[in-house]
């Protein structure tokens, strides 16, 4: 069941946050945070018409999670032991993470961008254009999220998934 899969980075984040540790733990609670999202040249005209939207969806590698992964993580926002798909620990399978981002400005092969939570220096792996209509349903449930709500925006990271 199992395949191999292999991706490149097509870029980088450029961020003002050189470790994970008092990092935002999510784009809310990144508010005035900028970064540059800086594609390789030969991605450049990728960006085209990216300006007319708001926002995006960045992928990326987490580069800086630890290598030791477990199926049951105390997240930022919990005492509580959660099973690490109910959560968005970066320790995964698959070290894959996503931020919705604003966008401010889009010039050449770069992108700047507004509620940024990643680390400098991490690996691109795609952006995708955030269209509410597709991405916000109407009637989405949060799980034991909904407990932790006003935490959120104020919570920072720490070195609990170095």
């Amino acid at each position: 069941m199992e395949a191999q899969f292999q991706y490149n980075s097509i870029g980088v984040i450029h961020t003002l946050f050189e470790s994970p540790e008092e990092m935002p733990i999510q784009p809310i609670g990144a508010d005035g945070a900028v970064g540059t999202v800086e594609l390789d040249p030969s991605y450049a005209e990728g960006v085209q018409d990216l300006d007319g939207f708001t926002h995006c969806i960045l992928l990326y590698h987490f580069h800086a999670a630890g290598d030791t992964v477990s199926l049951q993580v105390k997240p930022f926002l919990d005492d509580t032991n959660r099973g690490l798909f109910a959560t968005r620990a970066p320790q995964r399978p698959n070290p894959i993470g996503l931020s919705v981002v604003e966008i401010d400005s889009v010039t050449d092969h770069e992108v700047t961008v507004k509620g940024i939570d990643v680390i400098d220096g991490t690996p691109l792996l795609d952006i995708k254009p955030f269209v509410p209509q597709f991405d916000v349903p109407d009637a989405a449930e949060t799980g034991w999220l909904d407990a932790s709500k006003s935490a959120i925006q104020s919570k920072r990271a720490d070195d609990r998934f170095l």
